[in-house]
């Protein structure tokens, strides 16, 4: 008995001297909102609807740019301060540019998306991938014709329909995740997306199934992607609850999402293979990299999920962050006149009235790249940067950062600093211009290190032509009187945050300009659509 008395205060005495020794291994860690036992921060964690951005905003003022919170012992770092986003995550990326075991998005099938994807011989191939070919402006170039025509079939939408802008803008750019009350599914962004990564036409007047499936799969992927928000990715035993079991209604819902990720990846993979098969392939993203391979790709290998997920990463990335970025756009012009008006008198100037303005005007047109750098400054699309994870502990500003800690960039709170941006909410372009410019934001908004966005190339190039083309011929208006009583611009949550830009006005600034608009039907004929050939392929 005594032996064991004994034993037991031996074991107590050495827990306690190898507690003191590891706190004296390491500095303290950021500071943040006091702990709770064994849940730690679960109640910190930001609301189902909230912007989270803001939420994680707010750390700034209680406890200092570089902050910490911990979930069921797994530590959670956010930053909010630019400088240590580069620190951290760009001249330490070899150490930091992991991403955190997202059960959610394992169970609803987003783990293979590039954005989630863990596997580091897939993330480096998938990269390389899409390198080779959208990875440079001269790559980027080759899909110049796309683009100009998919922009002026946008215009010509907007004209003949300006009610339903972000319809037209979900088709260009082939939008998605964001459900305006009053906008059916369609698209702008998204034909140009499905013709570079697949070869792919949509349909010109009405639905396309590819994009009501790219529709419903981006707004599963904005809600199952969100960093610090579900439960089961602290505790992995709850992804085995019956789905009857109470409060296991995320199961169920994981579910229907992975059916339609799967539908998302695949339906476009075999339109391409069948149509590689039977000879009419047009030249795209994924034809190219399928042309590349040497031997079959047998289903279900690595292989082929790395293929196949490289166009979808495309698909998904590229279409819905560039619906967000234009119709921020539009929302500013109508916030900020001014603003339109002199991007309007320098596109006056340099292209002038007889003809649309192309990629090739684009070194001539300084105060339009202004104007579009300060868009993705004003609303980041991707506020809340997706998780970093540290592959090792490391010391940084006398704080410890642990082994397999997330690290949450707010890249809002980056490009709304006002003492780099003064004024952050108000657009300014001129900002960037002059001897003194401030920060690009470009180095921000794209995310950082190993894990930037591999299609920024190509979104910068189909936003700046957007814009240019619709500052050329249209004048961008706030609601009427009627409805401005109760326009309340807002941004809506989600891992891809869209504007809500309410009742604008569009109207083609002279018969001129609306004759340059209707030129585009002859100029770009419009195509037969690819939607019936979908029939079948599901299986």
């Amino acid at each position: 008995m005594l032996s064991a008395l004994i034993a037991a205060l031996l074991l107590a005495g050495l827990y306690f001297v190898l507690t003191l020794t590891s706190r004296r291994k390491h500095p303290p860690l950021p500071p943040g909102p006091p702990r709770k036992p064994i849940i730690g921060n679960l109640n910190d964690l930001p609301r189902p609807g909230q912007q989270d951005w803001k939420h994680w905003f707010q750390h700034k003022a209680r406890y200092g740019p570089i902050s910490s919170l911990s979930v069921l012992g797994q530590t959670i770092i956010i930053l909010n301060e630019a400088r240590f986003a580069v620190d951290l995550l760009e001249k330490r990326s070899g150490i930091n540019s992991s991403r955190p075991q997202q059960n959610f998005a394992q169970m609803s099938g987003w783990d293979n998306v590039l954005g989630s994807v863990q596997n580091n011989e897939r993330l480096r191939e998938s990269r390389r991938n899409l390198h080779r070919e959208i990875g440079s402006n001269k790559m980027v170039a080759r899909f110049n014709e796309v683009q100009t025509a998919e922009v002026g079939r946008f215009l010509l939408r907007v004209l003949e329909s300006p009610g339903e802008l972000v319809k037209h803008i979900r088709k260009l750019g082939y939008a998605i995740n964001f459900r305006m009350p009053d906008a059916n599914a369609d698209r702008e962004t998204g034909a140009i997306i499905l013709k570079i990564g697949y070869g792919y036409t949509v349909a010109p007047h009405t639905h396309d199934p590819l994009v009501d499936l790219a529709d419903r799969a981006m707004e599963d992927f904005s809600v199952a992607m969100l960093p610090a928000t579900y439960l089961v990715d602290y505790i992995p035993l709850l992804m085995y609850l019956p789905p009857w079991f109470p409060g296991a209604g995320f199961i169920r819902t994981a579910r229907q999402y992975k059916k339609t990720v799967t539908a998302f990846s695949d339906l476009p993979y075999a339109f391409v293979q069948n149509q590689m098969r039977t000879g009419r392939s047009q030249s795209s993203f994924l034809s190219n990299l399928l042309a590349k391979q040497t031997t079959t790709l047998i289903r279900g290998s690595e292989a082929e999920t790395t293929v196949k997920w490289s166009a979808a990463s495309l698909y998904a990335g590229g279409a819905d962050t560039t619906v967000s970025s234009i119709v921020a756009f539009f929302l500013a012009m109508a916030l900020f006149p001014d603003v339109q008006r002199k991007a309007q008198a320098e596109l006056d100037a340099v292209v002038g009235p007889a003809r649309l303005p192309t990629l090739d005007d684009r070194d001539h047109l300084p105060y339009v790249n202004a104007l579009v750098k300060e868009v993705f400054r004003w609303h980041p699309v991707v506020p809340m940067n997706l998780s970093h994870v540290s592959v090792q502990e490391q010391e940084y500003e006398g704080y410890w950062i642990p082994r397999g800690a997330s690290i949450l960039a707010n890249i809002w709170a980056f490009t709304h600093d006002p003492t780099i941006y003064p004024e952050p909410e108000v657009v300014r372009p001129e900002r960037f211009l002059g001897p003194q410019p401030q920060r690009d934001p470009h180095f921000l908004v794209f995310g950082f290190g190993r894990r930037v966005c591999p299609g920024r190339t190509l979104a910068d190039a189909n936003v700046f032509l957007t814009v240019a083309q619709a500052l050329t011929v249209f004048n961008i208006l706030p609601p009427a009187p009627e409805d401005k009583r109760q326009w309340k611009p807002a941004f809506l949550p989600g891992v891809i945050s869209h504007p809500v830009p309410g009742k604008l006005r569009i109207e083609a600034r002279s018969p001129q300009h609306e004759g340059l608009i209707r030129a585009v039907e002859r100029v770009f004929p419009w195509e037969g659509s690819h939607a019936r050939e979908l029939e079948g392929l599901e299986d």
